[in-house]
């Protein structure tokens, strides 16, 4: 696959990254703008999420004759209206509506763009090729986010919006140039049956787990920097992208060489230990900035294997167990919104890291115990 086409792809997760990242930023904002609490804000979040997880596997079965190229591209615009929306809604109700178009177009494109660089990549370098798309979303979140934050807060949060309507669009022109790619169609019930597989649901529910605590601590950053002011907010986002960034560089070549169960199992227990040790030293600044540059490192490597042992375990079904990954990775998100909002609320900021702490070494005692590639959990799936 060519360097070109990589970038395209990547081009698109990068826009959808920066939706997905620039929110809780915004927060305050938002909650203002909106005359609603941070934290129902923060569940536009969970809105997304959700709406995502749901229109995935729809679409994915309604398109399933369709050229991967008007998937890309129609998902765009689709996602393009929805920011559009959103920037003019004058009220939640339609900022929710809004966030629901938004996640229905980024379903189409998501999954498709890693089922497209998964197909055409050559099996060595796949993991690899699957790390340049994720590179998108990690860049999104260096570049992306912090200059959408500093944008909302110097003309208002709907400018932001409107960048990243302005974003897809971009990306969605160039499209028809990528080559044409067309996947066998499968109906919901052959979709809805590979989730009755042991080993797909176990390497799925492996995706929700390990992302959980990750988007707890995320989605509400703003509080977790304790209301220091819209720089420092901006700081704390550059440090979780940069880990991102550090850690998507080198999760392809880890996975091609050392497989990817070991690489995700490092990268659940490096959130742990993060996740714990923000619980006495978020409080100070310096050490925060630290502590998040390490958990957007080891988030970094954890959804490249994900993907990489879907294709290994399911090759047989892998780009229909890859489009529900996706929905994975967002209901994980819209969890750890939610549990993230119960804290908040229950406790305040300083339960966040608590939470995840708690959250994400249950985690990795979970993803040990039902890794299809272990020998216990192989006897399990000797009928799949």
């Amino acid at each position: 696959m060519r360097g070109w086409q990589l970038a395209v792809l990547a081009g698109g997760t990068f826009t959808l990254g920066m939706d997905g990242f620039v929110l809780p930023g915004l927060l305050p904002e938002i909650s203002q703008g909106l005359s609603v609490s941070v934290a129902v804000a923060g569940q536009l979040t969970t809105i997304f999420a959700v709406a995502y997880a749901i229109g995935s596997p729809v679409i994915a079965t309604l398109t399933g004759r369709w050229d991967r190229r008007v998937l890309l591209g129609g998902g765009l615009v689709v996602f393009l209206v929805g920011m559009a929306a959103q920037a003019l809604g004058p009220n939640f109700a339609v900022m929710v509506c809004g966030r629901v178009l938004a996640a229905f177009g980024a379903a189409a494109f998501q999954a498709n763009a890693y089922a497209v660089a998964g197909v055409l990549a050559a099996p060595e370098r796949r993991g690899r090729a699957l790390a340049a798309v994720t590179a998108g979303t990690s860049l999104s979140t260096v570049l992306g986010v912090p200059f959408g934050v500093l944008v909302g807060q110097l003309i208002g949060w709907r400018g932001t919006l409107w960048i990243i309507a302005a974003l897809a669009l971009c990306v969605a022109v160039v499209i028809p140039a990528l080559p044409s790619v067309r996947i066998p169609p499968t109906s919901m019930r052959t979709r809805l049956g590979v989730l009755t597989r042991p080993r797909t649901l176990a390497v799925l529910s492996g995706t929700v787990i390990v992302l959980m605590p990750v988007f707890l601590l995320t989605s509400y950053l703003p509080l977790l920097v304790g209301g220091r002011g819209g720089s420092l907010v901006v700081l704390a986002l550059l440090a979780v992208g940069a880990g991102q960034i550090t850690g998507n560089r080198v999760v392809g070549r880890l996975v091609d060489e050392h497989g990817a169960l070991p690489v995700l199992l490092t990268g659940a227990t490096g959130v742990a230990v993060v996740s714990a040790v923000l619980i006495p030293l978020h409080a100070w600044y310096p050490a925060l900035l630290v502590l998040l540059f390490l958990l957007g490192t080891f988030t970094g490597l954890t959804i490249t294997p994900q993907q990489h042992r879907l294709f290994t375990l399911l090759p047989e079904v892998a780009t229909i167990a890859l489009g529900l990954n996706g929905s994975a990775i967002y209901l994980g998100t819209a969890a750890g919104a939610l549990l993230g909002g119960i804290a908040v609320a229950t406790g305040g900021a300083t339960l966040l890291p608590v939470t995840a702490a708690v959250l994400a070494t249950a985690g990795v005692a979970a993803l040990w115990a039902i890794a299809p590639e272990s020998s216990r959990a192989l006897k399990a799936t000797m009928t799949d």
